[in-house]
């Protein structure tokens, strides 16, 4: 019997865990087969694909994302090949399973639920031509009608052998996100989350965790994304794999972790930032939002004193990346609920603000009491809301149009020095500044073509020229900065005209071949090293300086290094009158 598995991932440098513990649980009593895609692929070449393994069992898993291009593959699929036995599983299928079963008639069988059990029993009956009714955890058509068998008791996950030791995985490690967990369930209740249905949390063999971290980083692999809901839930747990993947690191990997800031106890913190290499770890949080009440709507026990406390901890440490997640569209929550919100988590500082919209998903407490609060959202995947007593469908555009600036201008860090000064000193908060910049993105339809990187910076001179043109001079001196900051190679045409007169780029690289110590902590370069890989520009302020007050003029010059070799690049500053009334030597 083969037995193929697959499913389509959002991109290409994900993978399916839960496809790699099915076989490892089937196998070797049934071998299996993985054949991954992406939602971007044509059907018809995944189907083309799947049909050339000539599969008796072909299953999918099925999330969120993927099910609408899933369900095209199925109905494809079984069209040229109706004797294959199709089966689903995953979160997206695992609720509301007999309304799976009438939309999807091509289907044979759903695993509700964790399915490494109630696969590999399924795959027994299947191959003895016995019943189901014995499959606990299995959902199937009898005589025609759904037929949804009693849940299975859950698996002892320390008997789950390892997902990660196929040979075929092994060469796309390093290209590839590796996701992990070393847990299953969560401690919360939060009524938007799938994750709030399983009570309690159960552990892997933790040795055998530590077995498997060790096999992924000796055989390439440089992302892992624990899975884990609540990686801290357990202090001295955390701790000890904290501590195990410093003293274990490889160069070159990264450690990603979705934490629950308000509960890191704060000798877990003083052991990261002291003993973490910079970069080895990050932390995903869910804050979703600050309003006590909203929370408390939600089933979602939160203290924001102590999530502070842990954020501002842990940034103040240096060494670790975090990324906050928040949610529009919770109950109560409006415009000007949401605005405080963002402002609340914006004024950490941190790394990367991730803004979502509530989505209604099958199975969670706040889509089965959606009426309470006048939901409307989707029909179909991802059931993102559309509006509530509290949000209107315009309310929710307006802030998708923060979403979309956010993302350029901050999460992906091409504007740091611009944007704090923006949001400090220009607007009247940051979520003031992604509105306003956001909806003037829209109103030139920029949502809705390309852009190279170049016009992240011209955008941005054309939206402050009309909203806060007294900015301007400040505002372009740091984004040269920035732009200079992040190039690895002297620019040939930077986004700005560049009119600096060449003589006096000449004269300024000359004197500074001649009198290096004429700025501080410039490098002895020969005249010719500085004219091949320096580049200058004036600016109407210092950027470098903590007074950004200009006079009308551009009277300071930018001049960045490029070190080619290194890849890397130094920016200094200089005021141009007294640089250049420097004599000759």
């Amino acid at each position: 019997m083969k037995t193929v598995l697959s499913t389509l991932n959002a991109k290409y440098i994900h993978t399916c865990l839960a496809l790699r513990y099915l076989k490892a649980y089937s196998e070797p009593d049934f071998p299996v087969t993985i054949r991954e895609f992406t939602i971007k692929d044509p059907s018809l070449n995944i189907v083309t694909d799947l049909y050339s393994q000539n599969p008796d069992v072909l299953g999918f898993s099925c999330y969120i994302w993927n099910i609408e291009e899933t369900i095209k593959v199925i109905q494809m699929f079984k069209k040229i090949k109706p004797e294959t036995k199709i089966v689903l599983g995953g979160p997206e299928v695992s609720y509301d399973v007999a309304h799976w079963l009438e939309k999807i008639p091509e289907v044979d069988f759903i695993v509700v639920n964790e399915g490494e059990e109630t696969f590999k029993h399924l795959l027994t009956q299947i191959q003895n031509d016995g019943g189901f009714e014995s499959v606990a955890g299995l959902a199937y058509r009898k005589e025609g009608k759904p037929k949804i068998n009693g849940p299975r008791e859950k698996l002892d996950l320390k008997t789950v052998p390892s997902p990660f030791r196929f040979e075929e995985d092994i060469q796309s490690l390093s290209k590839r996100i590796t996701y992990f967990e070393t847990s299953r369930g969560c401690p919360y209740s939060c009524a938007f989350c799938l994750s709030s249905i399983e009570v309690g949390v159960r552990y892997f063999d933790p040795k055998l965790v530590k077995d498997d971290l060790i096999f992924l980083m000796d055989n390439g692999a440089k992302i892992i994304k624990f899975v884990d809901r609540t990686f801290n839930i357990r202090r001295d747990y955390a701790l000890d794999m904290f501590s195990f993947l410093i003293e274990n690191r490889r160069p070159g990997v990264v450690f990603q972790f979705e934490i629950t800031a308000d509960i890191m106890r704060p000798e877990v913190i003083d052991y990261l930032n002291e003993h973490a290499p910079k970069g080895l770890f990050r932390f995903e949080i869910g804050v979703q939002s600050t309003n006590d009440a909203v929370n408390e709507l939600v089933q979602r026990r939160q203290n924001f004193e102590k999530l502070t406390r842990t954020v501002t901890t842990v940034r103040d440490g240096g060494k670790i990346v975090q990324h906050l997640d928040l949610i529009a569209g919770l109950p109560e929550e409006d415009y000007n609920s949401f605005r405080k919100t963002f402002n609340d988590v914006f004024a950490f500082g941190i790394e990367e603000v991730q803004l979502g919209f509530l989505k209604m998903l099958r199975g969670t407490g706040l889509r089965l009491t959606a009426e309470k609060h006048d939901y409307v959202y989707m029909d179909h995947s991802p059931y993102e809301i559309l509006g509530n007593n509290v949000l209107t469908f315009d309310e929710i555009i307006r802030i998708k149009q923060v979403e979309d600036v956010l993302e350029k201008y901050w999460n992906d860090h091409r504007m740091d020095h611009t944007v704090k000064y923006l949001i400090h000193h220009v607007f009247d908060s940051p979520f003031d500044f992604f509105q306003e910049f956001g909806t003037y993105w829209e109103t030139r339809g920029w949502s809705r073509i390309g852009h190279q990187l170049e016009d992240l910076y011209t955008r941005l001179i054309s939206f402050l020229t009309e909203a806060a043109p007294h900015a301007l001079p400040v505002a372009e001196s740091l984004m040269k900065l920035d732009y200079l900051e992040r190039q690895q190679f002297k620019p040939r045409k930077p986004w700005w005209e560049n009119t600096q007169n060449k003589e006096e780029t000449s004269r300024v690289l000359s004197l500074l071949a001649q009198y290096p110590e004429m700025i501080d902590g410039f490098p002895v370069l020969s005249e010719k090293d500085m004219h091949k890989h320096a580049f200058v520009t004036e600016t109407a302020v210092d950027p470098l300086c903590d007074q950004l007050e200009p006079n009308g003029e551009k009277d300071f010059l930018l001049i960045a290094l490029f070190d080619p070799k290194q890849q890397s690049t130094k920016v200094f500053t200089a005021a141009k009158k007294s640089l250049l009334t420097k004599k000759d030597a």
